[in-house]
């Protein structure tokens, strides 16, 4: 399980799971709203049975990712903060304010060996396609920052 704590508060999170959008109702803390799914996004490719559990207090949203009979952590070991953790095993997690498809976001990324990709991101195409704008504002201290995570690999 990895359990990452960010340093905001939300009151409600977009979902998108298994390529499915809904609006998931987070409540406080300690209670959790969850989400779960067993095809990987984009692609729609069978994966290990994945949970996601959220939460909010005054200082931060909680999420606890669980990936259950995961036997590979593929990662590369030269990775640091904000690379492209993303080619690799990563949970992730796309926050927005609202329901709506954003054009703005938050993206948030965390590999086994505890390596973050942390960036506000602008898309506003809402695609990504070769030749259509995006951008992004990297958090590069995000421990700094106020981040806190837990981690804990089954069998460790």
């Amino acid at each position: 399980m990895f359990k990452y704590y960010l340093p905001f508060a939300v009151y409600t999170a977009t979902v998108l799971a298994a390529g499915q959008n809904g609006t998931l109702k987070v409540p406080p803390c300690p209670d959790t709203a969850s989400i779960s799914f067993t095809t990987a996004v984009p692609n729609g490719d069978p994966c290990p049975k994945t949970q996601v559990n959220i939460c909010y207090t005054d200082k931060s949203l909680e999420l606890a990712f669980t990936a259950f009979n995961e036997i590979n952590f593929y990662y590369n070991p030269s990775h640091q903060t904000n690379s492209n953790i993303w080619a690799y095993e990563a949970m992730e997690a796309f926050i927005s304010k609202g329901s709506d498809d954003p054009q703005t976001y938050f993206e948030y990324e965390a590999s086994p060996n505890n390596q973050t990709f942390n960036a506000f991101i602008y898309n506003p195409s809402r695609e990504a396609l070769p030749g259509q704008p995006m951008d992004h504002a990297f958090i590069s201290s995000p421990f700094s920052d106020g981040f806190k995570d837990l981690k804990v690999l089954c069998g460790e």
